[in-house]
């Protein structure tokens, strides 16, 4: 009976809180909203929408913002896993690359900021000898025009993740048979893959190519710490009008919503577009016979991308390190001249309640969307099939932007007067976490051997018994993995924390957002380190605890 609840729970999760939030800004956007006054449907929002200074603008930034985060991105991982894949040298990209899938996009922007800066890590490396600045440069890099820092900053965010799916769907192709074929036929490495593989992998990462692009054309957190400001991007500006204090502004922001809305679904389209198009090329140029067997370049190129990508985060990270500890730090000085905690003892005290409050959301809607990904496939084992329509609906708060529905779902929480509550938070971020938990335990668990079952069950064990005492023990390392990811998922969300928390409910990521436009380099480095702590000690706890539990079990180890 309770297992009939997990299927029926991850759809309701899935679908009511997007559908109600759409809804909720639907009718604001055509100017029905009783409590503000609004009692009659209308163009006026989008007429005061469309007279804003510069909206276009902001609306094509959104627009190229996603398209070309999701094409560079895409075409780094593909040329990559193309001329590396199978190597030992892509095994070790792969293990340098996969934590920053847990670092949130807060945290590897103010990294990205801190090196790209004109006094950043990469300025006063070359600096003066090379370049002769004595005093940081007058070059707007961060914030500049046309938003190139904000789409690095995205793109070596989403390669981890784009990475991690092609991996995930590299072993339905068997890969190594495939290439050798293709190999004996007297193609490169690359034009192989790409003729031969990729046409069967990207069918099956298309969802989340899609779920990139939506992320990327309506971002908050990565565009107000790296975006353009004169104008900024479309969802910004949502923002910014969704909390100025004059109500009336409500109206505007849900009719740019539906404009949002409007933008992320032409980028997808577009991008569709863009899909077969590439397809036509593809197959002429197989038709034609190329084999492109002169592909050096292009490898080692790849494999100058994602070296730079990580490379790019991680000496971000560890200048944000320097700064958290940093007394007097000059410029052009390599080092600080000196380390002291004084920043940390005073800010330590109005680090507490953020950390409560990320910490207790992230470890609760972690569990239940755990728990809840558990008895999904617990169903499925009982039936013998996946629940209907769950893999359908597993992108959908992934795919619509989150501006789109999560105004509306604030007005509902108002309404019903549990705004700013931790039930609401909790609520709120289990929408975002539940997906990215039931796609990271799929595999796990559809890949454990049922045979245990089998024995158990000869010996006299219930289903009851067999799952506790031989599933969940066996699952323990994958389970702890997929919390983990579910942990860091709830650390990193800014924009449903903002809106949701209404500004008393604070936590590590908003915080540090918000101190983004301050300019003190040192707070903003001790909230930053904090945040990129976080995730990192999730994956320590589910890399330890697993070890010491089968320490003395040999066929259990890693």
């Amino acid at each position: 009976m309770l297992t009939r609840l997990g299927p029926m729970l991850a759809i309701g999760l899935l679908t009511a809180p997007v559908a109600f939030g759409l809804a909720g800004t639907v009718l604001p956007a055509f100017g029905y909203l009783p409590a503000l006054g609004g009692m009659e449907f209308g163009l006026a929002p989008f007429a005061m929408l469309f007279a804003e200074p510069a909206i276009l603008m902001s609306a094509l930034m959104s627009l190229v913002t996603g398209l070309v985060t999701a094409a560079i991105s895409l075409t780094a991982v593909m040329l990559f896993t193309a001329a590396w894949g199978g190597t030992r040298l892509f095994a070790r990209i792969q293990h340098l690359i996969s934590p920053l899938l847990s670092l949130p996009h807060a945290a590897s922007a103010f990294a990205l900021a801190f090196l790209i800066a004109p006094s950043g890590m990469i300025a006063r490396l070359i600096s003066p000898e090379l370049t002769g600045w004595e005093r940081p440069p007058d070059l707007l890099i961060v914030h500049d025009p046309l938003g190139l820092s904000m789409m690095a900053g995205l793109i070596v965010k989403e390669i981890p993740f784009l990475l991690l799916v092609t991996l995930a769907a590299l072993p339905q192709v068997k890969p190594a048979r495939t290439r050798a074929l293709i190999a004996s036929m007297g193609y490169g490495r690359i034009s192989g893959f790409v003729f031969g593989l990729w046409p069967s992998i990207y069918p099956q990462i298309r969802l989340p190519v899609f779920a990139v692009i939506a992320f990327a054309t309506s971002v908050v957190d990565v565009a107000a710490i790296l975006g353009p400001t004169t104008p900024a991007p479309l969802a910004v500006r949502l923002v910014n009008w969704m909390n100025d204090p004059d109500l009336s502004r409500r109206f505007l922001a849900s009719a740019g919503a539906m404009l949002q809305l409007g933008v992320t679904a032409a980028a997808i389209l577009i991008w569709i577009g863009f899909e077969k198009l590439g397809a036509r090329l593809r197959d002429r140029m197989a038709c034609a016979g190329k084999r492109l067997r002169r592909d050096h370049v292009l490898r080692w190129g790849a494999l100058a991308v994602m070296l730079a990508s990580a490379g790019a985060i991680f000496t971000g990270l560890m200048a944000l390190g320097l700064w958290s500890v940093a007394g007097l730090w000059q410029y052009p000085d390599l080092l600080p001249a000196r380390f002291d905690l004084r920043n940390w003892m005073r800010v330590m005290p109005n680090l507490v309640e953020p950390l409560t409050t990320t910490l207790f959301v992230a470890f609760v809607s972690t569990l239940i969307a755990v728990a809840i990904a558990i008895l999904c496939f617990v169903r499925e084992d009982e039936t013998g099939s996946p629940a209907r329509g769950t893999l359908a609906l597993l992108y959908l708060p992934l795919l619509v932007p989150q501006v789109a529905f999560l105004f509306g779902l604030q007005l509902l929480f108002i309404l019903t007067d549990v705004e700013a509550t931790l039930a609401a938070l909790v609520f709120t971020h289990l929408v975002f976490v539940l997906p990215y938990a039931w796609l990271s335990l799929k595999d796990p668990w559809r890949a454990f051997d049922r045979r245990y079952d089998q024995i158990a069950a000869g010996l006299g064990k219930g289903p009851v018994q067999r799952f506790f005492h031989i599933r969940l023990p066996m699952l323990a390392r994958p389970l702890l993995a997929v919390a983990a990811i579910g942990f860091s998922v709830s650390v990193g969300l800014y924009l449903p924390t903002l809106l949701i928390g209404a500004g008393r409910l604070t936590t590590i990521t908003t915080e540090a957002v918000a101190l983004a436009s301050g300019g003190n380099r040192r707070v903003i480095g001790i909230y930053a380190f904090i945040q990129m702590v976080l995730p990192a000690a999730g994956f320590a706890v589910a890399t330890i605890v697993p070890a010491l539990i089968f320490r003395r079990y040999r066929d259990m180890h890693v």
